[in-house]
């Protein structure tokens, strides 16, 4: 039995760690083609808002031609992409935006984002760009554009973006999921792309925040309760499952308090971006997990008259932590954006374990049943046979024989 418990840990761990997975050597851009039959020399996934980049970089002319297209959209958003010079953020990105007129046609224009709150107005950007226009097919929205740059930018800073539009107006972005992770680099000499050091480093720590904390509160939290309640139904088992629980969470408590801490971290480096329903449900957590773990250090023993006390808190304290964890890890998927996959694994991994525990709560019961009904008849039985409590026979005078 503790066998193929920890085998099913491991086998869970190694699912919820594949989320840190990038996809990024399938390059679906590879099988991409455009209406107007231009062929491109580079092309990249981009790894957020389902978005692609193409390019051919002509050093004699000094100009990049792009493709920028982003999936999975619709005609009442705008989608846009540009370079930024200073880094990978928003501000000071010269930006080419596209977007559905009340027409029923794409069109494109440059803007250079200079605030937070831009005015998405067209401007001039600091280079020129000879040639610009957009497509709309098929939920898919296509920037085309020719742009003269120097050297200096031939590796730079990349940002692309989505957001909605409303009665013909440009509205602003989402600041969650994947609208704060679409910003990288691109070296339109070399063909490389990718993350930038700290969007690709906060990424990585949000994603080992959500493997920690899945991997510990979701899934060895709800094991060790499972494998509390069912093993100690077995004489035999006294006392491995109390080992063996105490194991699957004092685990689970310390991967997850390093999890809480990343998230900590992460927020302290994010100011301005709070999720509070995650953070207040993680911050519970914490405390309900540390108070489990004050709990066994006095735990009283089994004829102890405060010992009924202890149970009622425990299982009460540690049914919370479980319901909640289950809540905050899907408040994360939210957060996190990723795809839809990650998620239904980890709804499979609790079905699994509800299914698992419904049988084995059928089971207990009808061990339970089972040894009830056994001690009734051997009771019967004694007292049939003239024996009493202690094992006397009697006569008809209350004489022992």
């Amino acid at each position: 039995m503790e066998i193929k418990a920890w085998n099913f840990v491991l086998f869970s761990c190694l699912l919820v760690v594949s989320f840190l997975a990038s996809s990024s050597s399938a390059q679906t851009c590879l099988s991409q083609t455009f209406s107007n039959n231009v062929q491109y020399s580079n092309c990249t996934d981009l790894p957020a808002l389902n978005s692609y980049l193409h390019w051919t970089y002509d050093e004699s002319a000094g100009t990049v031609q792009i493709a920028f297209r982003h999936t999975g959209t619709s005609s009442s958003r705008w989608s846009a992409w540009g370079i930024n010079p200073s880094g990978p953020r928003m501000v000071g990105t010269q930006a080419l935006v596209a977007l559905v007129n009340s027409s029923g046609v794409a069109q494109a224009f440059t803007t250079s984002i200079d605030s937070l709150g831009p005015s998405m107005q067209q401007t001039a950007l600091s280079f020129p760009v000879p040639s610009l226009s957009a497509t709309f097919e098929n939920n898919e929205m296509t920037i085309f554009a020719v742009l003269r740059i120097s050297q200096n930018l031939l590796s730079t800073s990349q940002v692309w973006q989505e957001g909605p539009v409303s009665n013909g107006q440009i509205q602003s972005h989402s600041t969650t999921g994947a609208n704060v992770q679409s910003a990288g680099s691109i070296n339109f000499l070399t063909g490389q792309s990718g993350g930038s050091s700290s969007a690709g480093s906060r990424t990585r720590r949000r994603n080992v925040h959500g493997v920690l904390n899945t991997v510990s509160w979701g899934i060895l939290m709800p094991l060790g309760a499972i494998t509390a309640r069912y093993m100690k139904v077995f004489k035999s088992a006294d006392p491995a499952w109390f080992y063996l629980h105490v194991a699957c969470q004092s685990s689970a408590y310390v991967v997850g308090v390093a999890g809480w801490a990343t998230g900590i971290k992460l927020g302290s480096d994010s100011p301005g971006i709070t999720y509070n329903t995650h953070r207040t449900i993680g911050i519970i957590l914490f405390c309900f997990g540390t108070l489990q773990v004050f709990a066994l250090l006095l735990r009283p023993n089994k004829d102890h008259k405060y010992r009924l006390y202890w149970n009622i808190y425990h299982h009460l304290i540690g049914y919370s932590v479980i319901i909640l964890s289950i809540v905050n890890i899907f408040e994360g998927f939210d957060i996190l954006n990723p795809d839809d996959k990650w998620e239904r694994i980890y709804i499979g991994i609790l079905i699994f374990l509800g299914v698992l525990a419904t049988l084995l709560e059928a089971f207990t019961w009808y061990v339970v049943i089972r040894r009830k009904k056994t001690r009734k008849q051997t009771h019967t039985m004694n007292g049939a046979n003239g024996v009493n409590e202690h094992g006397y026979g009697a006569t008809a005078m209350g004489q022992r024989v």
